[in-house]
């Protein structure tokens, strides 16, 4: 590998660019990685050109917010243990996604309405700089969805509370008072989530490299590997091993820095 380092261009509090002239960008990456592999740093390594991206498609449950919503349901249906095995398979890619929600939601069945207020207002919160992230790219010019194999009673709040200018997800049948054990066709899963990343981006007028995409588990490889910046954020290995960019230590801010902008640029309020 022929590479020559410039000098680095701060970006905020522990965010630094450095501009590498390198032949390609895979040995960049890799020297990287292997540099850095014992230390709390999150990288990406791309081109310096086109990185502001135009579209963002983001994962709801473990990557927007700190929790998957099915399990903290289980809670309230007293069956968690149980439903938290079978997600945590699934985003392994151990189980094929749209059975395994099935399999889920059946165990749900009776449980009251009331119980997913409740589950939004003690259990759902926005992961660190999830605000940040949707907020400064929307008012760069960018269209930013939440797409999630999850359920729209949540995604619909979480989509206002971060400031997503829309949101797709699964949706729970219910007879007026409490869950069928039931959930609509067809099931939004990996391929579902990839189909709207193609989608959104042609409705913008976007090319795919103008993309960023980000996500935990095995439903989200589609679209992470289909987009100009798959990122994996504490996600499984199945997707980390993937995707363009990892974030295992820093906020979801750290999608702004990998696109080049500056922390005084972020819109926090």
């Amino acid at each position: 590998m022929h590479a020559r380092v410039k000098e680095p261009r701060t970006l905020g509090d522990g965010a630094v660019d450095l501009l590498v002239e390198a032949e390609a960008i895979g040995p960049v990456r890799a020297a990287a990685e292997a540099a850095l592999a014992q230390q709390p740093i999150d990288i990406c390594a791309q081109p310096w050109n086109g990185r502001k991206k135009r579209l963002l498609i983001a994962d709801m449950d473990s990557t927007i917010i700190g929790c998957e919503c099915i399990d903290e349901l289980a809670d309230f249906a007293g069956v968690k243990e149980q439903v938290s095995a079978i997600t945590e398979r699934a985003m392994q890619g151990e189980l094929d996604f749209e059975e395994a929600l099935r399999e889920r939601v059946a165990m749900l069945k009776g449980l009251p309405l009331s119980a997913l207020q409740q589950a939004y207002d003690e259990r759902v919160r926005l992961n660190p700089g999830a605000r940040t992230l949707v907020r400064t790219m929307a008012q760069n010019g960018a269209r930013c969805a939440l797409v999630s194999g999850g359920f729209t009673f949540f995604t619909s709040r979480v989509a206002k509370a971060a400031g997503f200018h829309l949101d797709r997800a699964n949706t729970l049948h219910d007879d007026g008072q409490g869950l069928t054990g039931t959930v609509g066709d067809p099931i939004l899963g990996r391929e579902a989530k990839l189909a709207s990343l193609k989608e959104l981006a042609r409705t913008a007028g976007v090319e795919l490299a103008q993309t960023l995409a980000v996500g935990d588990g095995a439903n989200d490889l589609g679209m992470i590997e289909a987009a100009g910046l798959g990122v994996a954020y504490r996600a499984k290995p199945i997707v980390a091993a993937q995707a363009d960019a990892k974030v295992d230590h820093a906020s979801l801010t750290a999608l702004l820095y990998f696109q080049g902008y500056r922390a005084a640029e972020f819109v926090t309020d």
